[in-house]
């Protein structure tokens, strides 16, 4: 039997290991605290709660970005006043604006962080006449009373989960910071790699957003499956398959550039990404050298060659220029991506509905929507014992949680032909049925509101010119291709190479 002498000294051995173990790193100059020691307290600072290495850019005490206080007691108060997403729009001009006032004035403009194009693109097929400057502009509507007021639900509630102001779907590789640590703070599994900020980001950080059949995926060659449970694969017997991005996908051949190590920002700098540019880089920017294009910041011209610098691994490649005789005999009326592009997102008929009433039982086969959101309530309805007392989501701007539920499915999920039409500048463009919704109202009392509404100002079949990032060799059939569609410019095909012509020719 222990003595009660002896168990003293027992617990006075454990107080004092403790303290030795988790006490304050007094050389850690990164906290920015005079660490304190008395007989009766303890300072902590940030350090012996949150671990992490800064880079040598960004070395400051952690109150410089985050405020909060230090050289208290507790958690709560060490918490008073904290900036939890200093990068976050709402504070980045204060934060990040102290030493980068120039770009993130720029960045605030650029199409990435506004989201003008695709924003007024939807709402102006539903009807809108005035362009917003940005998605913050995007009205909130207590009363849906017209497809455009149901439009602008859609946009804020369920479609914009990859801009600057939302942190994205909790998935393994969709989720990212705010602002401009959207961009320049590594995100793993959810959360952040580290607290080290990056001027060149890799392709990871851009694929948090550009993930499903949306430009950036096909690059890598990812098309995304379909909702229902009778067409996604593999299928297993012992647990469900990963999905990374919210849905499983098919691996199909990725584009040549990728193929050859290029990272989006070789293309896609940041002269373009975060500023308003209204010129962007093109396939001739790099392979018809002498028209006047911005070329990328990476491209260099020696001589009569343009050398590209991988920002990879800095090696350098020297860009082949347009040659083949069909280059330009077409090129005025085909875009490059008509010929080279090896196929294209072609979801057909995307229908939306926007659920108030709680009726999930006709969802059994679609609870896997892509969207984390959607998702939990449907599963939770549907096959668990718990239940959400009513359909909700969050606004995506403001967190606001309002009532209905927004559920998605598809008429086809197609890639084997890309589609064809003519662009405003009358050449033939490689295009997606973007335009081709049907959205649907239902109330909480299951009375429905609009059934099927499709945008009147869109061109047939919603389709919209676009640049599929999955090029490859043009191959043997590009004249077939190039003829089949020729009639949409109104114009004959009689453009037709000899063979004479081809043989020899160099082909990219």
């Amino acid at each position: 039997m222990i003595n009660y002498r002896c168990s003293d000294f027992i617990l006075f051995l454990l107080i004092a290991f403790s303290i030795v173990a988790c006490g304050p790193d007094e050389q850690n100059r990164d906290t920015g605290v005079v660490l304190e020691e008395t007989k009766q307290k303890t300072i902590y600072t940030c350090r012996n709660c949150h671990n992490f290495t800064l880079d040598k850019n960004h070395n400051f005490v952690c109150r410089d970005c985050h405020a909060g206080k230090t050289g208290v007691l507790s958690k709560e108060e060490a918490h008073e006043g904290l900036i939890a997403r200093p990068a976050h729009p709402d504070v980045m001009a204060k934060t990040c604006g102290r030493c980068h006032a120039d770009k993130v004035e720029k960045a605030s403009h650029s199409l990435h962080f506004t989201l003008k194009n695709e924003v007024n693109i939807v709402r102006q097929a539903f009807g809108a006449n005035q362009e917003l400057l940005s998605l913050t502009e995007i009205p909130v509507h207590d009363i849906i009373d017209s497809p455009l007021a149901l439009a602008d639900d859609l946009l804020r509630r369920r479609c914009l989960r990859c801009h600057l102001y939302f942190s994205g779907d909790p998935y393994p590789e969709t989720g990212h910071a705010t602002g401009c640590a959207a961009c320049h703070l590594s995100f793993q599994k959810g959360r952040p790699a580290n607290h080290q900020f990056s001027k060149s980001p890799g392709d990871e950080q851009c694929l948090h957003c550009h993930y499903g059949n949306f430009v950036g995926a096909d690059y890598y060659g990812r098309f995304e499956h379909d909702f229902h449970w009778d067409y996604r694969t593999p299928y297993t017997t012992q647990s469900a398959p990963p999905r990374p991005y919210g849905l499983e996908f098919h691996q199909l051949s990725p584009d040549i550039h990728q193929a050859g190590g290029l990272l989006c920002i070789d293309c896609h700098s940041g002269r373009e990404l975060m500023t308003k540019a209204k010129t962007q880089i093109s396939c001739e920017s790099c392979h018809l050298a002498g028209k006047e294009k911005p070329l990328p910041d990476n491209l260099h011209k020696t001589g009569a060659s343009l050398i590209l610098i991988l920002t990879k691994d800095g090696r350098k490649i020297q860009v082949p220029q347009l040659s083949h005789p069909a280059h330009k005999l077409h090129g005025q009326n085909v875009h490059c991506s008509v010929c080279h592009a090896q196929w294209g997102f072609t979801d057909q008929g995307t229908h939306l509905l926007r659920q108030d009433a709680e009726n999930y039982d006709p969802w059994g086969a679609l609870t896997v929507q892509g969207c984390f959101e959607v998702e939990d309530q449907l599963e939770t309805n549907l096959y668990s014992d718990g239940e959400y007392p009513v359909p909700f989501m969050r606004d995506k701007i403001t967190s606001t949680a309002r009532l209905g539920i927004w559920l998605k499915g598809y008429e086809q999920r197609r890639w084997e032909f890309p589609l064809v039409c003519r662009g405003r500048d009358h050449r033939l463009h490689i295009c997606r049925p973007i335009l081709d919704l049907h959205l649907t109202f239902v109330d909480k009392n299951e009375k429905v509101i609009f059934d099927s509404v499709s945008p009147e100002k869109a061109k047939p079949y919603g389709l919209l010119p676009y640049t599929p990032h999955t090029t490859g060799r043009a191959g043997a059939f590009y004249p077939l291709r190039l003829k089949e569609n020729y009639r949409l410019m109104k114009k004959p095909y009689n453009l037709m190479l000899e063979d004479k012509d081809i043989k020899g020719s160099k082909k990219i």
